[in-house]
Parts: C-alpha cells; sequence; structure tokens
C-alpha cells in the first residue's frame, strides 16, 4: 500500500542550514519505494520557492507542489473566504505579503476598512502594527487569523520566539482568542495536505515532527500515524510530562527507514 509521509522542516529535516545527519537518505529512499512525500511548515517568514532552493541546496530535491507552508493555506483560507469589499491587514514578513499577493488577497494598512487581521511571525513586530489591528477590530470587528500557533522556532544552539508572540499581543488587547489558526494543528491544514496534495486516505499517511503540540497533535486527531523526531522542540522529558503522545518516537529522521513495517515499540 502508498503511503505518504508528512514532513516538518525545521527541527525535523533541518536545523539552520544544517541539514539532520541522514535527511537526504531517507528522503531519496523514500521516493524509491514509490511513497508520495510532502514538506509541511508553519514557518511563515519564507516563501515555497525559498523553501525550494533551500532543500535544494541542502542535498534535498524538491519540487514546489511538495512544498507546503502555512502562508499558502492562509492564502487560500482568505480567497475562500473574503468578499470583494473584505480587505486583510497583515503583520507578517515580506514572504507572507508576496504569498497573499500571489492570491490576489486584497491588503490594506487602514484600519477604518481592514476586515480581517492576518498575523504572521514579524521580527519587525512593534506597537504602532499592534494598535492597527486593535483598531480593526474595535471598528470592524475583524476576524483575527494567524498563520501559526508556534512559541518558537528550533535553531542550530537553541529557540527563538516565533508567532504566537504576536497571536499573544493581540489577545491581550482583545482580551479574547483569536478567531482561527490556519498552520499545523488546525483540521483545515490536515485536509488540505491529506486530500487536496497527497490525495490518500489518512491512515496512510504519516506525520513526521519535532514539536507535540502542532506536529503530532493534528496527526493525531485526523487519524494520521504520527513520529516523533528529537532533533527539535521535543525532548524525552518533555514527552513523559505531554498528554500528546505520537504513534512512534524516533531519535531522528535517519530512523524512518529501519522501522520494519512502521511496527517499532516507542
Amino acid at each position: 500500500m502508498q503511503k505518504g509521509y508528512i514532513f516538518d522542516l525545521d527541527g525535523t529535516v533541518y536545523l539552520d542550514n544544517r541539514l539532520i545527519d541522514g535527511a537526504a537518505e531517507v528522503i531519496q529512499t523514500l521516493r524509491a519505494r514509490g511513497d508520495k512525500l510532502v514538506f509541511l511548515t508553519n514557518k511563515s517568514i519564507a516563501t515555497r520557492e525559498e523553501y525550494v532552493e533551500k532543500l535544494n541546496r541542502l542535498g534535498i530535491q524538491v519540487s514546489l507542489e511538495e512544498i507546503i507552508n502555512s502562508n499558502y493555506i492562509t492564502g487560500k483560507y482568505l480567497k475562500e473566504h473574503m468578499t470583494q469589499t473584505d480587505a486583510a491587514y497583515v503583520i507578517g514578513e515580506e514572504a507572507l505579503i508576496q504569498e497573499l499577493m500571489a492570491e490576489n488577497i486584497r491588503m490594506t494598512n487602514n484600519a477604518d476598512i481592514a476586515t480581517y487581521v492576518v498575523l504572521g511571525w514579524d521580527r519587525q513586530f512593534h506597537y504602532d502594527k499592534l494598535n492597527i489591528a486593535y483598531q480593526a477590530w474595535v471598528k470592524n470587528n475583524a476576524t483575527i487569523l494567524a498563520t501559526n500557533p508556534d512559541r518558537t522556532c528550533p535553531v542550530d544552539g537553541g529557540q527563538i520566539p516565533d508567532c504566537a508572540g504576536m497571536i499573544g499581543a493581540m489577545e491581550g488587547v482583545t482580551g479574547k482568542s483569536i478567531d482561527v489558526i490556519i498552520g499545523k494543528p488546525s483540521k483545515l491544514t490536515a485536509e488540505f495536505v491529506v486530500n487536496d496534495i497527497l490525495q490518500l486516505k489518512p491512515e496512510q499517511c504519516y506525520m513526521i515532527g519535532d514539536r507535540l503540540e502542532t506536529d503530532i497533535l493534528m496527526g493525531n486527531e485526523n487519524g494520521l500515524n504520527t513520529i516523533l523526531v528529537l532533533t527539535g522542540i521535543t525532548t524525552r522529558e518533555l514527552l513523559k510530562e505531554s498528554r500528546i503522545q505520537p504513534t512512534y518516537i524516533l531519535n531522528s529522521i535517519k530512523e524512518i527507514v529501519s522501522m520494519q513495517d512502521m511496527t517499532s515499540i516507542k
């Protein structure tokens, strides 16, 4: 039976610009077996094209169709839900702006007309941006959505703040949870990748990632097999304390091809 493998990137396939040992060989082996692959990242500060370039540079040959990021799914979501009179105020970096433009999403910096607020990871986030988003919410009851809920991003040598910082700021001033989270672990993302991209049944698919509350939770809640790798955020100590448990635990992506019929014991 053909299988589908959904790979997280940061902390799973690479850390910063360092490929995790064995990653390229694993991808090559799975391709040779005839399995389907997709690379799914919540990170909103790079475009799909940039991910293709990075993976190719690191020794993993991929096509654009195999790369899905939270920006891409956010654009699809907005295109489906926005009317011609709607406009989105976007907190995020150039990659997010570019990919929303590619979907012809109407954007604005004017709080008076913004009916959507999009929160992405923004390393230039500041008070004025928060105020525009807040005013759009006050004046227009703007729908607030985020590209992803990640608290931090794993990097070589540690972690740095991610989109949850922007979410926390917005929730802090509105006093309510934001309306929609697009990326992992949302059902919307899981169904899009499994049904539209891989075109397989959930039980044929494996979500591989380093983060319990996004990668593993999404897989568990949507009928996918889940593989936790210990090369990124999650440690065995964190795993013991969590209610979210994967189907399989591996030290790294390198061990995937040695799992006999995917029946390895945790």
